[in-house]
């Protein structure tokens, strides 16, 4: 299982980065994909919409089952990333480049709001 470490994660196994616009990118975890098996349709959040930190926002379906996708912090979706819409396997191929949204948070996101690689990886060892 890779776990970048210049990543931040959640408890509900989605990472998240700063990208180059300003924005934050967010996805699922290669943990998270593994689980699902080959990912069929993203039900990502609308361009708009408001997340509420721990909420879900979206759903990931797999040949195997769905998954709710749940917002990592506050905030608002700026943009969806259409690719992934027409072809949703690329989070099996590479879950760290296939972004699923961007979003705007609140306010600015503090290190304790979410996990590091290694506080995601202990979380992981213990499932």
């Amino acid at each position: 299982m890779r776990t970048p470490e210049s990543l931040l994660y959640s408890v509900d196994h989605l990472w998240t980065k700063p990208s180059t616009d300003g924005l934050w990118e967010a996805g699922i975890t290669d943990y998270a994909q593994d689980l699902l098996g080959d990912i069929v349709f993203i039900d990502a959040p609308a361009i708009g919409s408001i997340l509420s930190s721990g909420k879900p926002c979206g759903l990931v379906e797999s040949v195997k089952t769905g998954s709710d996708l749940h917002a990592l912090v506050d905030g608002e979706v700026a943009e969806v990333n259409q690719a992934l819409m027409n072809m949703p396997e690329l989070i099996n191929e590479d879950p760290y480049q296939a972004w699923i949204f961007k979003y705007k948070p609140s306010q600015a996101i503090l290190n304790d709001q979410l996990l590091s690689a290694e506080a995601y990886k202990t979380l992981v060892s213990g499932l």
